[in-house]
């Protein structure tokens, strides 16, 4: 079998750790976040340029992003998210491809693979989806949310109906774990 790598994504607090967490006894994963946490750590030039255009409000005592402060801003502000990811998607973009030239399989987790236009890095795309009511409360209980916080990045995300139109495989994570995994072992056997 040639090369696969599996782009996993969906909407947020919809289970896309779950999935790769599952997946990583059998592929190795790549996951976008940990590559955009990487791009603004402490001393970066990428954090540098936040703190530039943000004031050093933005930073926490030990000059860390304060990325709750940061997700305040971005969240109700299409303008600011759409320059915050032009800061950080080059970096990411970059990490996976030196990541996936020594690996001939592997499940890259990109919660904003349209969004970030990174589909040309996959094999195949695979979609996470779960209801609505369950997408919120898992965001809430996650990140300590109110109802309009977790909404709120629900919307600032593309429609979880565009990325399944576009997706090979999807995933229902709205029943039990079980069920999921099954799923996932159907779709890791294709």
């Amino acid at each position: 079998m040639g090369r696969r790598v599996i782009g996993l994504t969906g909407g947020v607090g919809m289970g896309k750790s779950t999935v790769s967490n599952y997946l990583a006894a059998y592929l190795p994963v790549l996951d976008a976040d940990l590559y955009a946490r990487e791009a603004v750590a402490l001393d970066s030039p990428i954090l540098a340029k936040i703190a530039d255009r943000y004031g050093d409000s933005l930073l926490l005592s030990d000059g860390n992003l304060d990325r709750r402060h940061l997700g305040e801003i971005i969240f109700g502000n299409a303008a600011e998210k759409q320059w915050l990811e032009q800061q950080i998607h080059p970096y990411v973009r970059d990490r996976i491809m030196t990541e996936l030239q020594n690996l001939a399989k592997a499940v890259v987790v990109i919660p904003l693979l349209f969004e970030a236009q990174m589909t040309d890095l996959v094999t195949e795309i695979w979609v996470v989806r779960s209801d609505l009511a369950q997408q919120q409360q898992r965001i809430m209980e996650r990140d300590r949310l109110t109802l309009e916080q977790a909404q709120a990045r629900i919307d600032s995300q593309m429609a979880i109906e565009q990325k399944v139109a576009q997706a090979d495989v999807v995933l229902d994570n709205s029943t039990t774990l079980e069920n999921l995994y099954q799923q996932i072992d159907r779709a890791l056997h294709l």
